[in-house]
């Protein structure tokens, strides 16, 4: 028995040490997470669920920038008064917890407890029709069609809608000028193919033009992860996507089919830009791994014997202790990609997508809604990023936009969900 004695607890205390190891690496880990820095004023402009993006403009020529979210537009630079842009009536009815029916106005989502999903998952501004005045283009659910508003000229009424175009897939369309013209396109998928929407400058009610640049393919309408960027520094916008990068040819003449460079940018995220995160002279890649998982990172780009390349550097990933400050959140649904500090370089906004399936869908659907900005460091030709948590009660939809909202200088966060609408205005 003595033997028994002296030779049980050694094995015994083998897991024993390396769980408290990992229990205690896990509590300092979870002790480091940022918490709200104070340095944003958060605004609710509704708890109505409307859309999952929101974008900004200035609406009435005031000088002043506003924000839309849905059918709706808040006059800045306080964001008070509200104006409608299209028909406001969709109404959602839900039972109660006791059993009572009850109606909401909007979409469902955290004011009913249920899911819904609504037909506004992005926006978008420009003056479309050259009148002087700011439009408002929506792409809808993944799959429909987007619209362009007409701005009334200042006048309080329903804005005249126009088809944008009629199939816009992927649950992140990207609106950016990939043709060098100067003016935007929608970047996604139509019916299979990889392509981009043209709107016609000579006649901007007319349906814009699709462009092929691939074969037919599996993108559909839920397909998640697009970006624009100049991978390989020719001066000419390429289109980037999950598996891989379209270099755009010289000439656009005849709808010619880009080349495709194949590589594993994650399993599909969000937005996906190409940007110098390193400082190298060659653009990286900046994406999340998977819209309804975990991670996002940036690929470095290496050129081997001028083979083009991507080393995965993890800025979040799943657990804490694979980011320096221990942040860790599911379904980074939305990035935008913004100088937040002013020392010019770019930062990443985003966060954790509300209810993306609802409130018993995907990983932790009921964790706090974070909104947060990754700030870009360099040093010794390495780079790094620092996070700073904006806001945990409000997260992010399909879509965060990040820009100069109130003509401080300082970017500002405006973004929609299925909590609301949300403006957070730099300190």
């Amino acid at each position: 028995m003595a033997e028994l004695v002296a030779i049980l607890p050694i094995p015994a205390m083998k897991p024993l040490a390396v769980s408290a190891f990992a229990l205690v690496a896990a509590s300092v880990a979870f002790a480091q997470q940022p918490v709200p820095s104070g340095e944003f004023k958060k605004i609710q402009l509704t708890n109505e669920f409307w859309a999952e993006g929101a974008h900004f403009g200035d609406f009435n020529k005031d000088g002043q920038m506003d924000v839309v979210a849905g059918p709706y537009w808040w006059a800045g630079p306080d964001f008070q008064k509200r104006y409608t842009i299209y028909p406001d009536t969709k109404r959602s009815k839900f039972k109660s917890d006791d059993g009572s029916e009850k109606e909401i106005a909007g979409f469902k989502g955290a004011l009913s407890n249920t899911n819904d999903y609504s037909d506004n998952f992005l926006c978008f501004t420009q003056d479309f029709n050259n009148d002087g005045w700011t439009d408002v283009l929506v792409i809808g659910h993944p799959g429909k069609e987007a619209f362009w508003y007409e701005n009334p000229q200042g006048k309080d009424q329903p804005w005249t809608k126009h088809l944008a175009y009629d199939v816009v897939e992927n649950e992140s369309p990207v609106f950016a000028d990939v043709t060098g013209d100067g003016r935007p396109e929608i970047v996604c998928s139509a019916n299979g193919f990889l392509g981009y929407a043209v709107p016609n400058p000579n006649d901007p009610t007319a349906k814009w033009t699709w462009r092929t640049i691939s074969p037919k393919g599996p993108w559909q309408r839920y397909t998640h992860g697009i970006g624009v960027g100049d991978v390989n520094g020719d001066g000419r916008m390429d289109i980037l996507e999950a598996n891989g990068w379209w270099e755009q040819p010289a000439s656009l003449a005849g709808d010619p089919v880009w080349t495709k460079h194949e590589a594993l940018f994650g399993k599909g995220g969000a937005q996906m830009y190409a940007y110098d995160v390193n400082g190298d002279g060659r653009n990286d890649i900046i994406t999340s791994l998977e819209a309804h998982k975990y991670g996002i990172a940036w690929f470095e780009q290496t050129n081997d014997g001028g083979v083009i390349g991507w080393t995965k550097h993890l800025i979040v990933g799943a657990t804490p202790e694979e980011n320096p400050q221990g942040v860790v959140f599911s379904q980074p649904h939305a990035i935008d990609l913004v100088d937040m500090n002013g020392d010019g370089l770019k930062d990443i906004v985003t966060g954790k997508r509300f209810w993306a399936h609802g409130p018993k869908g995907d990983l932790e659907p009921n964790a706090a809604a974070v909104l947060y900005w990754f700030e870009l460091k360099r040093e010794g030709g390495k780079a790094s990023y620092v996070a700073h948590l904006i806001d945990d009660n409000s997260g992010v939809g399909t879509q965060v936009t990040a820009g100069d909202f109130n003509g401080d200088k300082k970017p500002d966060v405006v973004v929609g969900n299925k909590r609301g609408a949300f403006v957070f205005l730099r300190k």
